[in-house]
């Protein structure tokens, strides 16, 4: 069995990086070719380093056996901790983004 280290450690940052790039690309295409005003929708989108620090969520989420995320505050700093551990060039977006914990859009 995998731990959670092992799930985060498959890929570099860079490549996270570049990955997560080409993903937000992919979504305001998306929204572009919907008619959507980028000024309406662009200050909604994460940055980079939020959107990989996201997917890396979904991974631990995927890897303690699918549980959808809740509200629990603990699960999700323990999540982040695991994170930035594994990726310190994320320990500031993480950070900021404990900061805001209650008001983002992913925690319930």
């Amino acid at each position: 069995m995998t731990s959670n280290a092992d799930t985060l450690r498959r890929a570099s940052l860079e490549v996270l990086r570049a990955e997560a790039q080409d993903e937000l690309g992919s979504v305001v295409t998306e929204r572009l070719h919907g008619g959507e005003d980028p000024w309406a929708f662009m200050d909604e989108l994460p940055t980079i380093d939020e959107l990989v620090v996201l997917l890396l969520r979904a991974d631990l989420f995927d890897a303690e056996g699918g549980r959808r995320p809740g509200t629990d505050y603990a699960r999700d700093r323990r999540m982040l901790g695991e994170i930035a551990d594994a990726y310190p060039g994320l320990r500031g977006t993480i950070d900021g983004m404990l900061a805001r914990l209650d008001r983002l859009r992913w925690s319930s």
